[in-house]
């Protein structure tokens, strides 16, 4: 009969065993094998949604913010594409995205009714605000926007404009037409660049420039410009989405671009859109919703 000290030392090699055996199977796996393996616990992202926004929506984090949930419960990576509307609309035109979320709503409007989308429903809005140097050269501290650029062009105080056909650089020259004219002199300059760029061009000239609220504040901490016009009802800066017209383009997928809209417009996500913040401020207020 064994002893204990025999049925231990017995059961101990028996274990080593079994443990060789498994190392050694585990040693037979190919290589496909054990990469399927990998691959299997990692997230897949099966299906691609091409999302042309604007530079305030991805500068400021927004988009981060809002599309993880999105991409996880529609097994999708929204691939972001942040340019100024004026070009997120020409790439929706040409079919190179599917969906778009822009700040040009009569451009918008016109390109919903020129059938190069089959929806446009309003998401958000922020303001935009005129920005200049603590010292107020043109002494347009508290002015109307309309009177505020008339005292920039006869001062001829220097003035940064986006000048890429963004949502914000249409309605800056808008409100030029209105006030003064479209202007033309040696203190006004054009970046063609982004908002977050444009803007540090401006505060690095000590210039005046028009800028969302939302980007101001994500680069707040970063410049010397301070908001001198804000508060106007006319500086209102309304975010719309568009679902691009798959009739036009046979590579759009209307199915998911819809299905981001409504995400986009659903409650939860208008509240998360009011509950997005920097320094304490919100940047981007939910579009208010008919009520029956």
């Amino acid at each position: 009969m064994s002893s204990p000290a025999d049925r231990m030392s017995s059961q101990a090699s028996l274990s080593s065993g079994l443990v060789l055996l498994v190392a050694l199977s585990g040693c037979g796996l190919s290589q496909a094998e054990t990469q399927a393996d990998a691959d299997s616990a990692a997230p897949r992202r099966s299906r691609v949604l091409r999302l042309a926004t604007t530079t305030s929506t991805a500068d400021t984090g927004l988009m981060e913010f809002l599309l993880p949930d999105f991409e996880a419960a529609q097994n999708v990576q929204v691939d972001v594409i942040a340019v100024g509307s004026g070009q997120a609309l020409k790439l929706g035109e040409r079919g190179d995205v599917d969906v778009l979320l822009v700040h040009a709503p009569h451009s918008e409007r016109e390109f919903l009714e020129a059938g190069h989308a089959i929806r446009r429903d309003d998401v958000m809005y922020n303001t935009y605000v005129l920005l200049g140097p603590e010292a107020d050269p043109a002494k347009i501290r508290g002015q109307g926007i309309a009177e505020a650029l008339k005292s920039i062009a006869r001062s001829r105080s220097r003035f940064v404009s986006r000048g890429d056909d963004s949502g914000t650089h249409k309605r800056e020259l808008e409100l030029w037409r209105i006030a003064f004219g479209l202007p033309a002199w040696d203190g006004y300059v054009e970046t063609g660049r982004g908002m977050g760029q444009t803007l540090v061009t401006a505060n690095e000239m000590e210039a005046h420039v028009l800028c969302d609220r939302g980007t101001f504040l994500k680069l707040r901490d970063k410049i010397s410009l301070v908001p001198l016009v804000e508060g106007d009802p006319v500086l209102h800066n309304s975010y719309g989405v568009l679902v691009v017209n798959p009739d036009k383009h046979d590579s759009i997928n209307s199915l998911l671009a819809t299905r981001l809209a409504d995400y986009l417009v659903s409650d939860p996500v208008q509240h998360k859109i009011a509950s997005f913040r920097i320094h304490g401020e919100v940047l981007f207020h939910p579009h208010p919703r008919d009520t029956p």
